[in-house]
This record gives structure tokens, sequence and C-alpha cells, in this order.
């Protein structure tokens, strides 16, 4: 008929998208206005903290049962990876090999405090022994809670006591560094862990992504999606390898907003009202574990060379990019403290999947 748009296939489809495209966006625009909201008032990873509150309001105030695909969630914490791995340095390793056994002995007796603080956790609220170990593991919080759900805890708890502990740290450095007045060292951090183009990130992350998730699945590499790309990604920068540069920031801030909803989204009602009952042991236990950090960085002052305020931030129990921003306006070794931040995230991260087995054949052997 004459007036009629003959049907050659390329008229676009004139259907709105469907619910759940809408409710998305919805999320998507909310976490994006959050995420910048909390980096104007200072708040630590503020695209996961965005992330992680506008996914507890909407599964908690709606009935949209959204979750993040996992597919999505996996690409995130290889984003993760990549740009964790990226902060090994040649000098890092310098750094430690210089101090390695007092350094090497903070890590590990810091690890064996976080244990024994997640057994004390499980002992006195209840908690089953992964969900309290890995809420009470310092350092690399982003990372943990992107992994705990594979490792058999609950994510949403050991989200609320890892960054319950980020946020305590957050505050006190600032005072301590401001009591403290200055420190034994004075050397810049590496360039090399801020250093780089966007263009080069954006390759670097393809190239770590690609091989480390295939290599994680080859092997099955447990929380293969974090550590593979992290492996990956250290090597290389390791090695030298002129391509290696830092994530761009914005896939970087993508992907803390996907890990954050992902564990958001997965809130309800009994969860949150755990979360509250916990409260005060996770309070006090972050105390202890802060206390007992700061004085494992004080044997660091007559082992290793470094003032107190070197010691006490390269030893914090979390909160590396505040720490690293501390170090940065300080007076101390800048470099000592990201190398032992950083061998300590690695630690922590690299030792979750051995300690979850060690705690499910724990738990196995008690049944018996």
């Amino acid at each position: 008929m004459a007036g009629e748009v003959p049907d050659s296939g390329l008229v676009p489809d004139p259907r709105p998208p469907g619910p759940r495209a809408r409710r998305w966006a919805v999320v998507g625009v909310a976490s994006a206005a959050g995420g910048l909201a909390g980096a104007a008032v200072g708040v630590p990873s503020p695209a996961l903290f965005a992330g992680l509150l506008v996914g507890l309001a909407f599964a908690l105030r709606t009935g949209w049962g959204l979750d993040v695909p996992g597919p999505a969630a996996r690409l995130a914490q290889g984003v993760l990876g990549v740009s964790l791995g990226v902060l090994v340095q040649s000098s890092t390793l310098s750094e430690i090999g210089s101090n390695a056994a007092p350094i090497l002995g903070v890590t590990v007796a810091t690890l064996a405090a976080t244990v024994l603080a997640g057994l004390a956790m499980s002992r006195v609220t209840g908690l089953d022994r992964p969900t309290a170990s890995f809420g009470m593991v310092a350092g690399g919080a982003s990372g943990i809670v992107a992994i705990s759900r594979e490792l058999g805890a609950d994510e949403r708890l050991v989200a609320v006591m890892q960054y319950l502990r980020v946020l305590v740290i957050v505050v006190l450095t600032p005072l301590v560094v401001g009591i403290a007045g200055g420190g034994g060292g004075g050397r810049a951090a590496p360039e090399g862990a801020v250093a780089g183009g966007a263009v080069e990130g954006a390759l670097a992350l393809v190239l770590c992504l690609g091989v480390g998730l295939g290599v994680a699945r080859l092997v099955r590499l447990p929380a293969g999606s974090l550590l593979g790309p992290l492996i990956v990604a250290a090597g290389l920068s390791l090695a030298g390898v002129e391509l290696m540069a830092p994530v761009p920031p914005l896939v970087l801030q993508v992907a803390y907003v996907g890990i954050g909803l992902s564990v958001g989204l997965r809130f309800t009602v009994a969860s949150l009202r755990h979360a509250a009952r916990i409260l005060p042991a996770t309070l006090a236990l972050i105390a202890a574990l802060i206390l007992v950090s700061a004085g494992l960085g004080l044997l660091l002052v007559p082992l290793a060379g470094v003032g107190a305020l070197d010691a006490y931030l390269a030893t914090t129990p979390g909160g590396l990019y505040v720490v690293l921003a501390a170090a940065s306006t300080s007076d101390v070794d800048a470099t000592f403290v990201l190398a032992v931040q950083v061998l300590r995230l690695f630690a922590m991260l690299l030792a979750a999947p051995l300690l979850a087995r060690w705690l499910v054949r724990r738990d196995r052997a008690a049944a018996a």
C-alpha cells in the first residue's frame, strides 16, 4: 500500500528495553552517583563501597531479584587481580631482599594472628570458620571479598568485617601520622607502581586477563579468576615488560562497582541483622589486630633499621592505598612501606585457598 515503509530489515526495533534492562540501568546510575559522592568525601575504594551500598539498598527495598552474572563477576575479579599484580616492581623485591628475614617473619606472624582472630571470631559469634577467618584476614579486602563465596564463606558478612576494618584504619592513619610527625626514610614510592599510559594499561589488561583466566581454568587454580591474572601481571611486571601499566581508572572503577554489587545484591534482612549482632565482636577483634600489627611493626625498627612510623605504616592490617598516600606525604621510606604491604597482600590472597581447605578439613575432623 502507498505510504507504507517497506520491511527492509533495517528499521530499528521500536520496543523499549525490558524491565530487567531498565532495572540494571537504574542500579548503574545509582552506583555511579554513589561512587562520585564517595570520592568527593574521601571514602576508600568509593566505587566498591557505592556498589555494595546500592546493591544492599535495592536488595532490601525492591523485589527485583537482580544478581551480577557469573561471567561478569569473574571478569571484575580478573581486572582487580591485574591491578594488584602491576604493583609488584623490581624495586619492591629489592627492598624485601635487603631485609628478607624480618619482613617475612612479620608477614607470617601477621597471617597467624589473623587466623587466630578468625577462630576467636567463630567461637565468640558462632559464625562458620571460613566466614569468620576471611572476615579477619588483614589486607587485600577487595580481593578477599571477591573470592570469599567461591571459598565457602558468606561474602556479605566478610564484606562487613573487611570494610569496617578498612574504615577504622582510614580514620586512624592520618591521626597517627599527625602525632608522629615524620619518619626515618624519605624515599618516595617507585614511579613504576603508578605510571603508565591508558593504551598500555588496556593492552596489558587484555593480555593478563586472557592468559591468566585461561591458565587458571586449565590448572584449576583456586580463586583463579582473581589469582590467575594477578600472578601473570606480577610476573610480567617483574620481567620488565614495557607494556605493563596500571589498569585504566574507569575500567577499574567499573570492576569495583561490579564486585560491590555482587555482594550487596545478595543481602537480606536476616543477614543484615546478623551483621549487626556481630558488630561489637568485630570491632574488638579489629582493635586487637591493629595493636598486634603495631607491635610486630616495632620489631622492624631494630631489625630492619627503619623508623617507628615507617614500621607502623608498613604493618597496618589493610588500607593499602590510604597508607601509601600517607607515606608519600610524610618523611618515611615509602618504598619500604610499599614492599611490606604488597608482600603481605600477596601472602594473604595466595594463602586464602589453603586456609579454606584447612578449615574444611578441621570442621570435618571435628564432626567425625
